[in-house]
């Protein structure tokens, strides 16, 4: 649990958006906001995120899916979503949060955020990365 808490910390100190630490270093870190800043970490590291630990402001289901998808051993989330927890339980990830809510909103915060709706119709780990992946782009 120490690459945890030291991404936990990173992400707190610097006042960034998501921090990813593996056997005890940094091997990503940004400020950009919403999934893009773990889809740009899996396009530069993917399998190598194995056993990391994650970071992060907020945690839905689309981001929690992509934790079981890359085998992240431990989250950290300053926001959580029900359904993120619902994941990560589910797939024995150790998590810890400072908040949970039971959506994650879309920027306007008028509706769910648009990655979540899609993550809701993936039936596996792997298809919402697909579909995650091919929003973004």
């Amino acid at each position: 649990m120490q690459d945890l808490e030291r991404a936990r910390l990173r992400l707190k100190e610097d006042n960034l958006s998501l921090v990813v630490v593996k056997s005890g270093k940094v091997i990503f870190e940004t400020e950009s906001h919403g999934i893009k800043g773990f889809l740009g970490a899996i396009e530069l590291f993917g399998r190598e995120l194995v056993g990391s630990s994650v970071a992060d402001r907020v945690v839905g289901r689309a981001v929690s899916l992509l934790c079981v998808c890359f085998q992240v051993s431990a989250v950290f989330a300053v926001i959580i979503s029900m359904k993120g927890i619902r994941i990560l339980e589910d797939n024995n990830i150790f998590y810890q949060f400072e908040k949970c809510v039971p959506n994650i909103l879309n920027q306007k915060r008028n509706d769910i955020c648009p990655f979540e709706k899609l993550a809701l119709t993936s039936a596996t780990p792997e298809e919402a990365s697909r579909k995650l992946r091919t929003l973004q782009q």
